[in-house]
């Protein structure tokens, strides 16, 4: 490779050996701070021994070190696509685009075009961010101590694993629900643990299997939904709601938005975990083409799907009871109830396989959940990292499950709005990356990846965390939530539900602040 190689300190975690030295067992690092996969395995505590019996099996023994350039050999481009269109190919998106009819209560026309163009805004992040695995070799978690410091990421780190842990506890019992429709005698926890339990196999061997299994998977569930569109277009329930007007359209469609752009914008923070083994010379352009298609594509077919079937709920204009089976079947068992209207009176029991089919769609919506949970852990600290990658998948499942299972009867909706609430942490940590990479850094000439273990040589940090609160500020002005809604996002909408505008606010608050604070400190600080 033609690169001068180090000593690396497993236990401190010092590529270059500029901030702990002779501590550990000394194996070798590159000086552009690339860790070789045999660095792993090369030595004799407990940590080697593990990885080398592991990697026995295939399992993926790197966490967040940097991916030396002569190990990124993964030239497939189309699975930095496939990788995010088998995550979004999934029974959850359907529910984002249902939500349209069944609870902002908008017309046909309107959802859609929320959800047309508030996705296209929303994957833009993501795509984005991608495009910097190739280029360092670095996670996302690890490429955000150019932005937040060192010490500052650990924040940001510990609202990913709350968002890693949470939205996979909340798509499970989905998973559960919908296999508890089809066969009541599977308990909720018991369709809990299969879900997981598979999520966890393919989690364990890392970045290559969950890969291959996100290539495929979403072949099935595409079918699916197609059978659910073929079904549907037939029996002929589809209503084209009209678009309404005034306050309450207006409060709707904000809040609406909100939904879909937390929802496609909330894989930014994984995002370059999923191409970090892509060889350096690929085309950025290349890379940010494949996964928009792979995001695009999928959120808009499952959400406007969603949206088109949910129409055909009817209500009495009175009591507000439903009165059709597609109202009593969501109202009594939500989005599974919904597609069970579509799918059971028609197919019988081959709707009922369809369902179990569009049950284990979960797994491929939880793979980058549980993948990610592990790397995001490791940030914490230099004992976190000492701990390997597929031992924090594990913990991270058995958390979620023991989150999932007492919350599939007692707190779901408690756990879901919790989760909605933290969402907006989303649009602060772009408008505070955003501006550092583009303003400050002036592009990825302005990056020196060899310092990602340097905590004196990293920005100091004190910006972004002043401008992280900032922008909590800002959402929680801007947020209408079954909790609360903010002072701005109250004036919005019908008086009691509001408008939803967290997320812009968010963004702003948190832009416009650390433009200025980290003027300030990076003529102090000089980094």
């Amino acid at each position: 490779m033609g690169v001068e190689k180090h000593l690396y300190d497993v236990e401190g975690h010092s590529p270059t050996g500029t901030d702990l030295e002779d501590k550990g067992l000394p194996v070798y690092a590159y000086e552009d701070g690339a860790v070789p996969g045999e660095s792993f395995v090369a030595g004799d505590g407990l940590y080697h021994k593990l990885q080398r019996f592991v990697g026995k099996y295939g399992v993926e023994q790197r966490g967040i070190e940097r991916v030396p350039e002569d190990e990124r050999t993964d030239t497939n481009l189309a699975k930095a696509g496939t990788m995010w269109l088998a995550a979004n190919m999934v029974v959850s998106s359907f529910a984002i685009g249902a939500l349209g009819i069944a609870v902002f209560h908008l017309g046909f026309v309107d959802a859609i075009l929320t959800t047309l163009f508030i996705n296209l805004l929303g994957i833009l992040p993501v795509c984005f961010f991608s495009t910097f695995g190739p280029v360092f070799g670095l996670r996302q978690m690890v490429l955000s101590r150019f932005f937040f410091g060192w010490w500052g990421v650990k924040i940001i780190a510990i609202f990913n694993i709350l968002a890693c842990v949470g939205w996979s506890s909340v798509n499970v019992i989905v998973g559960a629900q919908l296999l508890n429709a089809v066969n009541n005698d599977v308990p909720g926890y018991a369709g809990i643990i299969i879900i997981a339990a598979a999520t966890f196999l393919v989690t364990l061997f890392g970045y290559k299997v969950v890969h291959y299994y996100e290539f495929y998977s979403w072949i099935p569930s595409f079918i699916i939904f197609l059978i659910v569109l073929g079904e549907f277009a037939h029996s002929g329930a589809f209503v084209n709601l009209p678009m309404h007007s005034g306050n309450a359209e207006a409060g709707s469609v904000l809040s609406y938005a909100a939904s879909v752009f937390g929802f496609a914008t909330g894989w930014t923070s994984y995002a370059a975990d999923y191409t970090v083994y892509q060889p350096r010379t690929v085309s950025r352009l290349k890379t940010f083409g494949w996964t928009w298609i792979g995001l695009i594509f999928p959120l808009l077919f499952t959400e406007m799907l969603g949206v088109a079937v949910a129409t055909a709920m009817t209500f009495d204009p009175e009591t507000f009871e439903p009165t059709n089976s597609y109202a009593k079947n969501y109202e009594q068992s939500g989005v599974g109830g919904l597609l069970a209207a579509v799918l059971f009176p028609p197919l019988g029991d081959f709707g009922r396989f369809c369902l179990v089919v569009l049950a284990l769609s979960i797994i491929a919506n939880n793979c980058p959940n549980i993948y990610s949970v592990g790397l995001s852990l490791q940030v914490l600290g230099r004992w976190t990292q000492a701990v390997p990658r597929f031992l924090w998948t594990f913990v991270g499942t058995l958390v979620y499950c023991a989150i999932a299972i007492p919350g599939y009867s007692h707190f779901e909706s408690v756990l879901e709005n919790f989760m909605l609430v933290i969402g907006y942490w989303l649009a602060i940590y772009e408008g505070i990356s955003l501006p550092e990479h583009f303003i400050f850094k002036k592009g990825f000439s302005g990056y020196d990846p060899a310092i990602y273990m340097s905590p004196h040589l990293l920005p100091p940090g004190i910006a972004a965390v002043v401008a992280f609160c900032f922008g909590v500020f800002g959402a929680v002005m801007g947020m209408a939530q079954v909790w609360f809604i903010g002072p701005i996002g109250k004036h919005i909408g019908i008086p009691g539900y509001g408008g939803d505008i967290g997320f812009p606010l968010a963004f702003a608050f948190a832009f416009v602040s650390y433009c200025v604070l980290r003027s300030v400190e990076k003529s102090k600080f000089r980094r």
